[in-house]
């Protein structure tokens, strides 16, 4: 199925079925005043990302590339909890060269270029290898079990729409290296994917959070959440239990934006979730290129609460990593 009818308008909604492709150079893309904005445009206000996490209890790593356009961003950190340190590493291409992210969410091709460093994020089906090359990192991993995402298109400001595919508590194979330091990757682990485009909101603010991991239990968790994103119509808020896909209400954060290494609370209007977050590391990245703008706030850090499963039973989350994001953006 392709995101963009006859018509040129997107499908709103969540799917059930896959969206194969995102044909957007066919959207019929207008000014607020409804007049025609020339085909060329629909290439340069066209974004796309993709972020993939690894989180467990020892350590947590998160990898994004970013094509603005104008400019292209990749990034990727590992926050050692233990040692209570954050490594990351991050480019820019101007222009997005040497950037491509094929627009088929679910069996596509990402790449990123700078220099000897290369990041390479490949789907088929259920899984996703992630590689990074790079003269300090070796990364090799595969993600699978992504058989129930989440997948939905909303609106975006008077005239925009973004598209999003979500997954989380996967499971993780492979080997990273870094710096000459071997993590371990075991059953402990799980992973996320987040790829998402579209014609976004000239400026967008959000909260996120999420969480992939495995309960004392034995049970496998995952979780997104988000606020002031992917809000008309329908939300991006979901939880995973075992692979199950449960759709969760509106979402609160409450925290201190001046102080945002206190606690965090976040809780869903229908009850089933209720954590606190205390932030221990992560990445910061502040950009003002005057046409561009990110404040960009990702925390790994520890969750504690409780989340309910689709027939109403309490599950404890007793300190299960994760991540919280605050961000702005103008694209």
């Amino acid at each position: 199925m392709e995101l963009i009818d006859s018509k040129g308008q997107p499908h709103y909604g969540e799917f059930g079925q896959p969206i194969t492709h995102i044909n957007y150079r066919d959207f019929d893309l207008r000014s607020v005043m409804d007049r025609p904005r020339p085909k060329w445009l629909r290439h340069w206000a066209f974004n796309q990302f993709q972020f993939i996490s690894v989180q467990g209890p020892d350590w947590l790593m998160g990898l994004a590339v970013v094509d603005l356009k104008l400019v292209s961003n990749a990034f990727i950190y590992i926050h050692d909890f233990g040692a209570g340190e954050t490594h990351e590493k991050s480019w820019l291409n101007p222009l997005a060269t040497n950037t491509h992210i094929d627009p088929f969410p679910e069996k596509g091709r990402c790449r990123f270029k700078r220099g000897e460093t290369e990041i390479l994020i490949e789907g088929e089906d259920d899984r996703r290898r992630v590689s990074v090359l790079d003269e300090d990192i070796r990364l090799d991993l595969q993600l699978s079990g992504d058989n129930q995402p989440l997948r939905l298109c909303s609106r975006a400001g008077y005239g925009g729409w973004v598209f999003t595919r979500k997954s989380a508590g996967l499971t993780v194979k492979g080997g990273l290296r870094w710096a000459g330091a071997t993590y371990t990757i075991d059953r402990s682990l799980c992973g996320t994917v987040d790829w998402s485009c579209g014609f976004m909101r000239r400026e967008t603010a959000w909260n996120w959070a999420c969480i992939a991991g495995v309960t004392g239990d034995g049970q496998t968790v995952g979780l997104n959440l988000a606020a002031g994103v992917n809000e008309t119509g329908v939300t991006e808020n979901t939880l995973w239990i075992d692979g199950e896909r449960i759709k969760l209400d509106l979402a609160r954060f409450d925290f201190d934006r001046y102080n945002p290494e206190s606690p965090w609370q976040v809780k869903t209007s229908d009850g089933h979730v209720d954590l606190e977050f205390q932030p221990e590391g992560g990445r910061r990245e502040r950009i003002n290129m005057l046409v561009l703008a990110s404040n960009f706030r990702q925390f790994a850090g520890t969750f504690n609460g409780t989340v309910k499963d689709s027939g109403g039973k309490v599950i404890r989350i007793e300190n299960m990593r994760g991540l919280m994001e605050d961000h702005f953006a103008r694209w």
